[in-house]
């Protein structure tokens, strides 16, 4: 395991921190002392990436496939803090605004998706220009946007919430259903369009 993979699963993991230490916030879960997510995250992170490399010496699919979900679950903390920040912020949490605010979420998780996963987890050096494969990359994900945010949409704005939960913790709900949904598509269309040349079968990320 190389010096650049331990520097970037700390990046991750502290990003990972960040965002769900605001969520969390946002609903007021406790879960463990303010700031220990910091710390408790990265070390996770080093111990996972150290075991998958390892077992990767034998099935070389597993080390990639670990950078892809802490990528994965890098772009989902970051999806989901950004939205929570701008419902906080407005404490708007249905109607057309919400739209405005998911597409913003994962719009950025987007780009930091790109990032991660071209420099890091496939290194895709193949013969496709980058522009042609960033723009290979947006329609994939633009698309993978209206599927995510129609889904928001749709059960936060014509479903009262459910469960007993509050709006806050219903759009929550609801946006993991549109992660799941929106993170198949954008497996598919990663896979078979935009890293084809170097992403044999895998796992994908969770916002893009």
């Amino acid at each position: 395991m190389k010096k650049n993979d331990i520097v970037a699963v700390l990046i991750l993991s502290e990003i990972i921190a960040l965002f769900l230490f605001f969520i969390l916030k946002s609903l007021q879960i406790a879960l463990l002392p303010a700031g220990s997510l910091f710390v408790v995250l990265p070390i996770l992170a080093i111990i996972g990436i150290y075991i998958a490399y390892l077992i990767g010496k034998k099935i070389l699919v597993i080390f990639q496939l670990a950078k892809f979900a802490i990528v994965g679950i890098a772009n989902t903390a970051v999806d989901f803090g950004i939205l929570n920040l701008l419902m906080f912020l407005t404490k708007t949490y249905e109607g057309k605004t919400i739209i405005l605010f998911n597409t913003i979420s994962f719009l950025i998780a987007v780009m930091h998706s790109y990032f991660w996963n071209k420099f890091w987890t496939f290194k895709a050096n193949n013969k496709t220009s980058n522009a042609t494969q960033f723009l290979q990359f947006l329609v994939v994900s633009i698309i993978g946007v209206f599927i995510n945010s129609g889904i928001v949409y749709a059960l936060s704005s014509l479903i009262n919430p459910m469960f007993n939960l509050n709006q806050n913790a219903w759009v929550n709900m609801v946006k993991i259903v549109a992660t799941i949904i929106s993170l198949v598509w954008n497996f598919v269309g990663y896979k078979l369009i935009v890293f084809k040349e170097k992403m044999p079968a895998q796992g994908g990320s969770a916002s893009g």
